[in-house]
Order: C-alpha cells, then structure tokens, then sequence
C-alpha cells in the first residue's frame, strides 16, 4: 500500500449489546479483488441498530465494524482489482463502513458520477439494492403496476417511490403522520396514507376502486400479513423484507388460493458476494444511468459525525427521519 497511508484508522464497534464505541484499529489491507477506500460517508440502516441490540450478528467472514455502505476514494487496491486508485465509488458491504477506512469489494463497487456528492452516494447502495431486488426482480414489478410499501419515508419508501417513478409504477405508501404524508406526497407517492388515522386497508380499497395492489413491499410483518393480503388484487406478490411487528403471522391460505397469490421475501446481508456482484452488474445497466443522468438521488435527512454515531441511532429508532441518515468521519 502507498506509504503515506495511516498504520490505524478510527472505526465504530458494538462489543456489548446496546453498546456502542468509537476505537482506533490496524488500517486494513486490500486482498484479492478488494478496494481500500478512504471513507467520506456511511449510511446508516436499521440493520445497524439490531446488530447493537445483539440480534443481528455479522455474517460469518464480516467485518465486526458496523456499516453496510459507505462512499469515498479508492486510496488502495488488491490484486485482480482494475479500479484506478483515485476513484469516487460508493458500495455495499456486509460490514465495516463506520470507519474511517473500508475495504469494499470491488464487485459491489459502483462509479460516483461528478454531479453526485459523496454523502448522497454513500446513501444509495443499501436501499437501491434492497428495492431493486424486492419489488423489481422478486415482485416482479413493471410499468402500469399498482404497489403499497409501508414506511414511505424510510430510506427504502423513499427509494421505492423514486424508482417507481422512473418505471411507471404507482405507488401508494403508509407513513406515521401528517406531517410524513406531506412529506411522501411532496417526494412523489402518488397516495399516502397516515396508518395512525386510518384503516390502510380500507383506504387501498378506495384508492384502487377496489382492485387492490400488484405487489405489497412490506418491512413490518407479524399482525400486518393478513391485512396486507387483504389489500392485494389477483395474482398479487407479497414480498417481506423486514418483521418489526414480529417473525410470525396467521394466513388466510384460502385467500391466498382461491387469489392466486404469491409469498415471497429476502435477505440482503448474508447473501453471497457472487450474487451480490450480480446485482451490481445489473444496475449498472439499469438504474444507475438514472444516477448518472441526475434523475435517482436518495432523499437525504440529517448527516453527522462518526463521533455522533449514537445520536444517529437515536435519531432512527425514533422514526424521526425523513429520507438516508448518514455519518461522516
């Protein structure tokens, strides 16, 4: 590696359940197919917040390091890598991002174009992957589709309502208040519906003249299942990306037969390096010319500094975010 590179690096570990600390660490060293990058942000997820609660461990071979994203300059490379040194990436990882160095594997890295800030790169890889797999390659979703996605003013509401419109997809969302109906309305939904006020069943009811939606992309699970079902037109794709209101649910499985439906859901994290490159190598030809050309950006909300890693947290467990958190080291 070049020699004016750091022997250490500050980075955010978790090593206690609710514990968070910010300590100094070796610089790590680019392997095979690996990129070292000089972190200028991360974005946090929700899947950061669990692995603090001591429930969602690191894949076996990760990084204990929080952080699933990250944007920066490629400072270093292993071997096999072709990305020049000096280059504006962003990427995924299945750890390690809350530092102030990351080694990001070289297939999942992404160009940054120029028009594009760091600190919004840095907010796209985590939710552009989640969506893209979701409810475009496992729902199935295309032009003059009808879609609900709960948490329309989380990082992925926001991300699926932008991407719904590129495609030619309506999208209807459920939001926590007014204030966030507003908010969703004004980023490009084209209903939202305040869940705390209304029955969202009813209202996807009334929206779609009683057809129901072509896809449900639903990160709440548990008690909201059923009622997703129930909104849902034939041969309706439920897709399940996340349980906040809990891992189990009771089914209608007459409704799901007699409707033609279809259950489906997924992991990103843990998922092999092999597929996540090919998730990048399809977005390259996808939806990144719509970053490129400046028509897909994330909604940002607030940024802080690595040191302030907790009030980010906090910031996020209390649904008080419209849009991509990140931390800037």
């Amino acid at each position: 590696m070049a020699s004016d590179l750091p022997e250490t690096m500050r980075c955010v570990v978790s090593p206690e359940p609710g514990q968070l600390e910010l300590v100094e660490r070796p610089l790590p060293r680019p392997g095979r197919g690996e990129l070292l990058v000089k972190v200028a942000a991360a974005g946090v997820n929700r899947p950061d917040l669990l692995q603090v609660k001591g429930v969602y461990p690191p894949p076996e071979g990760a990084s204990d390091v929080l952080g699933l994203e990250l944007a920066g300059e490629v400072v270093a490379r292993g071997a096999g890598c072709e990305t020049p040194v000096g280059t504006r990436v962003c990427g995924l990882v299945a750890g390690g991002a809350y530092a102030d160095y990351c080694l990001l594997p070289e297939g999942t890295a992404l160009p940054v174009p120029e028009r594009l800030g760091l600190e919004e790169a840095a907010a796209l890889p985590e939710t552009l992957f989640t969506v893209w797999i979701n409810l475009f390659e496992r729902g199935f979703a295309a032009e003059g589709d009808l879609v609900l996605v709960h948490g329309g003013t989380s990082g992925i509401g926001t991300m699926a309502i932008r991407l719904c419109r590129l495609y030619g997809i309506t999208i209807i969302v459920t939001c926590g208040s007014e204030e966030k109906v507003e908010a969703a309305l004004d980023i490009g939904a084209h209903a939202a519906i305040n869940y705390r006020t209304e029955d969202f069943v009813d209202r996807v009811k009334d929206i779609t003249e009683g057809c129901g939606v072509d896809i449900v992309l639903d990160m709440v699970g548990g008690d909201y299942v059923p009622r997703n079902l129930a909104c849902m037109a034939e041969e309706g794709r439920h897709v399940s990306i996340a349980f906040q209101r809990g891992a189990e649910a009771s089914l209608p499985i007459v409704q799901v037969m007699r409707r033609r439906l279809t259950l489906t859901g997924s992991t990103l994290r843990a998922r092999s390096l092999r597929f996540k490159t090919m998730v990048a190598d399809e977005l390259r030809g996808t939806a990144w010319p719509f970053v490129e050309g400046g028509r897909l950006r994330p909604v940002m909300d607030r940024n802080f500094a690595l040191a302030e890693v907790g009030a980010a947290h906090a910031r996020m467990a209390a649904g008080q975010h419209v849009g991509k958190i990140t931390l800037t080291p």
